[in-house]
């Protein structure tokens, strides 16, 4: 893999898919209430942020008048905005432009402890490894609701995969995005991740690494860069996520609301991309379900994270805690990177539906796993969509 350019090289990342303890939104205290207007950037370049959120930031030290000119590259640890009342994300025109998307090719995550002898609750045997597959190119035509999540973090940029999702606020018009909390939050060492972003249909074309060099925006990007204006995921995940083991993956979810980088053409992303999936927060127990389906853009080595895969199987159980949910776990060789994409089966109306996303995986890369979404995921969801739900 190659580095990114100097100023944001990342540090050596663990060839693997793991969990990073990563995942902050409101507190249910705040769930509700109605959010601050997005941060924007202006025609002439200058950021907009409403006052009430400078007012906050500059009680830390923070003048976001300096952000697009770097001051969101400062990660000292009382600058790292942790709060989720305090989530900023300000657009900065072509940030992600064909090269610094095409170099962002590190997961945020590092290796789940592969010794689960000792956990409590139901677990079966793990599954044998399952190929991932390639997606037939062009993906629009074949997954259009998948794409990529683009960040930067203290050791550099880094991806993690992604699906649009409705919104019961807005039907047939949704700006939400379904991800894994530790794409958006450092969890409970650090802050929220910064310049996340979000492009449907990544490399729509499916070309390979050395044409995607030449290649322009409209072909990486055939849809848009997409900036999150909020995030949110659990509770459970911000005081419990770690890097390493395991930790908070039972709830390691998140939703993004975007917003188009350019303003767009008054359409939304449901609109833009065509479709949109359902979430089912009461999907079946695992003898129940025959199959599930894993998709994402996995960047670890075997992988450069520049195409999209797929791995369907029958689920298995994994249990990390006794006192937390069961999780989802099948059998795929996809790698980092693939975070947070969308895992689907079939809802209960016989229809397609988002049940989990994609969170853990071993060292030897041979399986998958990801939270059984319940009523914290669904209180996540709602909370999301009311905060944009508009007027009554």
């Amino acid at each position: 893999m190659r580095p990114i350019r100097p100023t944001l090289a990342a540090a050596s990342m663990a060839a693997v898919l793991a969990l990073a303890a990563t995942a902050c939104g409101p507190s249910e205290d705040n769930a509700g209430d109605k959010p601050s207007a997005p941060a924007s950037q202006s025609a002439d370049g200058k950021i907009t942020i409403p006052d009430d959120l400078k007012d906050r930031l500059k009680e830390r030290g923070i003048d976001l008048d300096k952000w697009k000119n770097g001051e969101w590259k400062n990660w000292d640890k009382d600058k790292w905005l942790r709060e989720a009342q305090d989530f900023v994300n300000p657009i900065i025109e072509d940030l992600w432009d064909p090269d610094r998307m095409r170099d962002a090719d590190k997961p945020p995550e590092k290796p789940v402890d592969n010794d689960i002898s000792g956990d409590e609750g139901v677990t079966d045997p793990a599954p044998a490894p399952v190929d991932a597959q390639a997606v037939k190119a062009p993906y629009h035509a074949n997954a259009a609701e998948a794409g990529k999540v683009f960040f930067d973090g203290p050791q550099g940029s880094m991806v993690c995969s992604a699906t649009v999702v409705k919104d019961p606020a807005n039907p047939g018009k949704s700006n939400m995005v379904w991800t894994a909390g530790h794409c958006v939050h450092a969890g409970k060492s650090g802050g929220w991740y910064r310049n996340i972003a979000f492009v449907p249909s990544y490399n729509d074309g499916a070309k390979e690494t050395a044409e995607l060099e030449k290649a322009p925006k409209e072909e990486i990007a055939p849809y848009g860069v997409w900036w999150g204006d909020w995030a949110q995921t659990s509770d459970q995940w911000i005081s419990q996520g770690a890097a390493t083991g395991g930790q908070g993956a039972a709830y390691d979810f998140a939703v993004i609301h975007v917003t188009p980088e350019k303003g767009g053409n008054g359409k939304s992303l449901e609109e833009t991309v065509g479709s949109a999936l359902p979430v089912d927060f009461n999907a079946p127990a695992v003898p129940k379900i025959a199959n599930m389906t894993a998709t994402g853009y996995p960047a670890a080595p075997p992988y450069d994270g520049q195409k999209l895969f797929q791995c369907a199987d029958k689920p298995g159980r994994l249990s990390l805690n006794a006192d937390e949910p069961t999780m989802y776990r099948i059998g795929c060789t996809m790698t980092g990177g693939s975070s947070g994409g969308g895992w689907v089966a079939q809802g209960q109306d016989g229809k397609p539906a988002l049940v989990s996303n994609t969170s853990i995986g071993p060292v030897t890369a041979g399986w998958l796993a990801g939270p059984r979404l319940g009523k914290d995921a669904e209180g996540v969801y709602d909370a999301v969509s009311k905060k944009f739900a508009g007027p009554a």
